[in-house]
């Protein structure tokens, strides 16, 4: 794996996440979020070239292979989501979300340290 690569990947996905989140989550905790829909919308083409990136590098680390960049573009995601939730609108985290959570962690890792053949 090229770590330079799939550092560049993860950041890029994190960037995306992060933007999405507050994109289609702003308009419960803020008014402009509510009041500017299509800016919010314009928004996702330049998030998209996020994603876009986050994938380029991550199958580039992973020598051409697609499934590890999906995975983990998944698992940072849902990491993201559920720090966003109990951070900005005070959801706890349950033992169901605990445990999705903790899948995604297992998920990721085993894309990363996991060596195919």
């Amino acid at each position: 794996m090229k770590l330079d690569s799939f550092a560049i990947g993860f950041i890029w996905f994190l960037l995306g996440h992060i933007a999405v989140f507050f994109q289609l989550n702003g308009q419960f905790k803020w008014d402009w979020f509510k009041q500017n829909e299509f800016i919010l919308a314009a928004c996702g083409l330049v998030i998209s070239y996020f994603y876009i990136w986050g994938t380029k590098h991550t199958v580039e680390a992973f020598g051409g292979l697609l499934w590890p960049a999906r995975f983990i573009g998944f698992g940072i995601g849902m990491l993201v989501y559920a720090v966003g939730v109990s951070y900005l609108f005070k959801e706890g985290i349950t033992s169901k979300t605990f445990i999705s959570l903790f899948l995604c962690i297992i998920l990721i890792c085993i894309q990363i340290f996991w060596k195919t053949s």
